[in-house]
């Protein structure tokens, strides 16, 4: 064993202690279960527990720098914890967009001061963050936002409106794209951090079809925002933005399905149709389906992890990929999963259907919308043809 692999090896066993001694036994297992009867992120003193524990050591983000709060771990050591925790039947209780995609957008572009104010914060899970892209002329074309903020000396003044913001009824912070010059498109865009408290504030939430209500509108009258909440350079904002819709488009290609049939494809399809005389899923075409879209899940999985890899070295187009990639596979999913379960597929209430019958139809319709969020299905196309393939536009 060599020096590298005699280290790797002490970290796991000082990960699995540390896990064992600290994980509540009666969470495991239980995330989605948890998560779906909360309106945001779960209560009780074990979730808090072991919030504060993670957040403390500073696992639940694991490769951020320690000055910060971070894990400060190698990516080899990350890997490591994240199999522990799955041994155990854990999961990451330090969540949102604040992780996923504020955190490594703040620690490549923020001023020290941003930084030291706002990650450690983050990594203990006591600040959630929204973001304030979207706007009702602003959704595919996103450069096309009107939100403006007008330089007033010692701060700006920001007035517009932000549309399907995710969370942002719960939200402490919002991270906001405004325009701050007029006679450019994408070079008249900023980047500003807006504290959700701040008089002018207002939140409407929206109800989906599901019947959920994870987003909402937000109104911004005469917000005044400190000149210390703009990241980067004035102006810079569209080139921050870029970057941390590719973290956003990770975490899209990466989701998986949080409510419903959360067994793999085939095992529920043995349930409903069941098996011929050879122990196969007795449909033949659904069995072919089925083994196509588990190859494609699989592969994408792969792909993800070699994505996400190679973007910590910098901006990667190919996000754009994962995240059309992600939303095939988790609609076929989904899709798949209805035919399945037939009439059992499509309850909504009622005696008739079991809880996870019932949850599949709101997921089934919730994951159309993958296509859309974060960039559409054609604007992705748009950019993998420019950006990876070379294709310009021609009149």
């Amino acid at each position: 064993m060599n020096v590298q692999d005699s280290q790797l090896s002490a970290f796991r066993a000082e990960a699995r202690e540390w896990l064992d001694r600290n994980f509540p036994k009666s969470l495991a297992g239980r995330r989605e279960e948890l998560m779906d009867a909360a309106p945001l992120y779960p209560e009780g003193e074990d979730w808090a527990a072991w919030k504060t524990a993670m957040g403390g050591k500073g696992w639940g983000t694991p490769t951020w720098p320690a000055e910060y709060g971070g894990g400060g771990l190698s990516k080899a050591e990350a890997r490591i914890l994240n199999d522990e925790i799955e041994r155990i039947g854990g999961f990451n209780p330090i969540m949102g967009m604040g992780v996923n995609m504020l955190g490594p957008t703040l620690l490549e572009y923020g001023s020290e001061e941003q930084k030291t104010r706002h990650i450690p914060p983050v990594v203990t899970g006591d600040i959630r963050w929204c973001q304030g892209y979207s706007e009702p002329g602003a959704g595919s074309d996103l450069a096309s936002l009107k939100t403006k903020a007008e330089d007033k000396g010692d701060h700006y003044l920001v007035n517009g409106q932000k549309i399907w913001t995710s969370g942002s009824m719960y939200a402490d912070w919002c991270f906001c794209l405004v325009r701050t010059n007029n006679d450019h498109k994408h070079e008249g865009i900023s980047f500003l951090l807006i504290d959700m408290k701040t008089p002018g504030v207002e939140v409407r939430p929206i109800t989906l079809i599901s019947g959920k209500q994870t987003f909402a509108e937000v109104f911004f009258t005469d917000v005044k925002v400190p000149k210390g909440n703009l990241v980067g350079e004035l102006r810079q904002g569209w080139t921050i933005a870029k970057r941390l819709m590719q973290h956003e488009r990770n975490g899209i290609g990466a989701r998986k399905a949080s409510q419903g049939e959360l067994r793999p494809v085939h095992e529920v399809a043995i349930e409903y149709i069941g098996t011929d005389d050879q122990g196969r899923i007795a449909d033949a075409d659904l069995r072919a389906r089925i083994a196509r879209h588990q190859m494609w899940e699989r592969a994408q999985r792969l792909t993800v992890e070699r994505v996400v890899a190679e973007s910590k070295q910098g901006p990667s187009e190919a996000t754009s990929v994962m995240k059309n990639a992600g939303s095939v596979s988790i609609q076929t999913r989904e899709e798949l999963l209805m035919e399945i379960m037939g009439t059992q597929g499509i309850g909504w209430d009622g005696d008739d259907y079991t809880q996870v019958e019932k949850e599949q139809a709101r997921q089934m319709l919730q994951n159309k919308a993958n296509s859309i969020y974060g960039g559409t299905y054609e604007i992705q196309n748009n950019i993998i043809s420019k950006r990876i393939l070379g294709m310009l536009d021609h009149q």
